[in-house]
C-alpha cells in the first residue's frame, strides 16, 4: 500500500490526575471526526454512482444475459483495481492541491499533455454519448421503443442539464439525481428473489474462467472500460482539490474512495447475478433497455420497467452533467485557458465550446433513428478500455514522483496492483483488437 498514507493524531498521554480531562477531550473530538467524514464524503460516491450509468448497466446486463455468472470473477479483481486507481488520484489531489491535467502539463510538457487530453476528450466524449443514449433508453422503456417522444424529450433534457450547470443550480439538484440513481440498488434484492444457484455464483466469483471467443473478450473488455472509466480519475482528483482536502484530513477521503468503489461495484455485481439468474437461464438476449429491466421483475413485477427507467434516468443525468463539465475543466486546466461556468462565452470560449459541444454531440448521436442502443453502448465502453492505459501510465508516473508526492508516493503493494491493472487492461485491449479486427482480415472468426 502507499507508504504512510495517513497522518495520525499525536497520542494523548494519560498523566496522573488528568485521566478524566483526557477522556472528555477525546469525546469532544468524536463529533468533529464524524463531521469531517460527512464533509469529505462525496467525490467517490458521485463518481461511483455515475459509473453505474447507461453504459455500465448495458454492459453488466449483457455480461449476465450472455455468459451467466462467468464474468463475476472479473468484478472482484476490477473492484480492487478501481479502488487503488481512484485512491492514487485522490491522494495526488490532497498532497499537490492540483488537478490531474495540471500535473501532466507541468511534468510532461505541452506535447504529451496534448496527447493525454486528446485521449481523454475521445474517451469522455464517447461516454457523454452513452449518457444521452441512456436518457433516450429510459424514455423508450416508459413509452415504447418506437416512440416519437425521444425527439423532443432528449434535447429538452440536454438543455436542462446545460442550463443547470451554467446557472450554477446543478449542485442543488445533484442529490435528486443521485437518489434516482440509487434506485439501481434494487438489483440487489432482485438478484436474491430470482433464486440463483448460489453455489455456482460463489464458485464463479472466486474461480476465474476464460473463453477465447469474440463475444466473451468484447464483453470482458467493455466491463473493464465501464468500471474504470477515464473521466472518473480526473473527476476524483479535481473534486478533492475543489473541496480543499488537506493531508491531515486525508484518512476520511480514503474511506470515501474505498466505500464508494465497493458500493458501486456491488451494484454491478448483482446486476450480473440478476440478469444471469433471469435472462441467461431463459435465453433472453439484451438487445434493448427493456430487456435489462426484466431482471427486476422478481422484485417489482410489472413495475420493473418504471423502477429501471427512474434509476437509468438519474444515473444518466448525473453523469451527463459531471462528464462535459469535468472534461472542459481538465482540457482548459491543461493548457491554461480561462475556465468556469460563471464566465461568458467571450471570457472563456474554449471552456464553453467544449462543454456545450459535448452535450450537443451526445444529443445528435442519441437521436439517430434506428440506432441499436445496447450495441453502441457496449462498443463505447470498449473504446474507453482501449484508451484507459494511456491515462493510467501518466497517473503511475506522477504518483511515483517523490519530488511531487514525498512520503506519500506509492509503495510496493500499490504499485504492484496498479501496474498489474495497467498491463492487464492493455493486454485485454490488444487481444480484443486482434480478435475483432486482425483475424477477420485472414478469414478467421472466433465467434460469440
Amino acid at each position: 500500500m502507499a507508504e504512510e498514507q495517513t497522518v495520525t493524531e499525536p497520542k494523548l498521554r494519560e498523566q496522573p490526575g488528568k485521566t478524566g480531562a483526557v477522556k472528555r477531550l477525546r469525546w469532544r473530538r468524536r463529533p468533529n471526526r464524524l463531521l469531517m467524514l460527512l464533509t469529505v464524503l462525496g467525490p467517490g460516491l458521485i463518481s461511483a454512482a455515475a459509473g453505474d450509468d447507461a453504459g455500465g448497466i448495458a454492459t453488466y446486463a449483457q455480461a449476465g444475459a450472455s455468459f451467466g455468472y462467468q464474468l463475476l470473477w472479473v468484478m472482484v479483481i476490477i473492484t480492487i483495481s478501481l479502488a487503488v486507481v481512484q485512491e492514487m488520484c485522490a491522494r495526488m489531489g490532497a498532497i499537490t492541491q492540483k488537478g490531474l491535467a495540471d500535473l501532466i502539463r507541468e511534468e510532461f510538457g505541452v506535447r504529451w499533455t496534448a496527447f493525454a487530453m486528446l485521449c481523454l476528450l475521445i474517451a469522455n466524449g464517447s461516454t457523454v454519448v452513452t449518457e444521452f443514449l441512456g436518457i433516450k433508453a429510459s424514455v423508450q422503456v416508459l413509452a415504447g421503443e418506437d416512440t416519437w417522444l425521444v425527439y423532443p424529450v432528449v434535447p429538452l433534457v440536454a438543455f436542462g442539464v446545460w442550463w443547470l450547470v451554467i446557472k450554477g443550480s446543478y449542485r442543488r439538484v445533484e442529490i435528486v439525481f443521485l437518489l434516482m440513481a440509487l434506485v439501481l440498488l434494487s438489483y440487489i434484492p432482485a438478484a436474491f428473489l430470482a433464486k440463483p444457484d448460489w453455489g455456482k455464483v460463489l464458485h464463479q466469483t472466486i474461480v476465474p474462467s476464460f473463453l477465447l471467443s469474440g463475444g466473451y473478450i468484447a464483453t470482458l473488455v467493455a466491463t473493464i472500460g465501464t468500471t474504470i472509466t477515464p473521466y472518473m480519475q480526473v473527476y476524483q482528483q479535481s473534486a478533492v482539490v475543489d473541496k480543499g482536502i488537506q493531508p491531515k484530513d486525508y484518512t476520511y477521503e480514503v474511506v470515501d474512495v474505498y466505500s464508494s468503489s465497493i458500493l458501486g461495484n456491488l451494484v454491478s455485481y448483482f446486476i450480473i447475478v440478476a440478469t444471469g439468474a433471469t435472462l441467461f437461464l431463459n435465453r433472453i438476449t439484451v438487445s434493448t433497455a427493456a430487456d435489462a429491466a426484466r431482471a427486476l421483475e422478481p422484485l417489482a413485477g410489472p413495475a420493473a420497467k418504471y423502477l429501471f427507467a427512474i434509476g437509468l434516468f438519474g444515473a444518466s443525468m448525473l453523469a451527463a452533467a459531471v462528464l462535459p463539465l469535468s472534461t472542459s475543466y481538465a482540457v482548459c486546466e491543461a493548457f491554461g485557458f480561462e475556465r468556469g461556468v460563471s464566465r461568458s462565452f467571450k471570457e472563456a470560449p474554449v471552456f464553453q465550446s467544449i462543454f456545450t459541444g459535448l452535450i450537443i454531440l451526445g444529443v445528435l448521436i442519441a437521436l439517430i433513428p434506428g440506432l441499436p442502443i445496447i450495441s453502441v453502448l457496449i462498443n463505447l465502453q470498449i473504446l474507453n478500455a482501449i484508451l484507459l492505459p494511456v491515462l493510467l501510465l501518466f497517473i503511475l508516473r506522477l504518483v511515483n514522483n517523490r519530488r511531487l508526492m514525498g512520503r506519500y508516493a506509492n509503495g510496493r503493494v500499490y504499485n504492484l496492483i496498479a501496474w498489474a491493472t495497467t498491463i492487464g487492461v492493455s493486454a485485454m485491449a490488444i487481444l480484443y483488437i486482434i480478435i475483432s479486427l486482425v483475424l477477420p482480415l485472414f478469414g478467421i472468426s472466433l465467434g460469440g
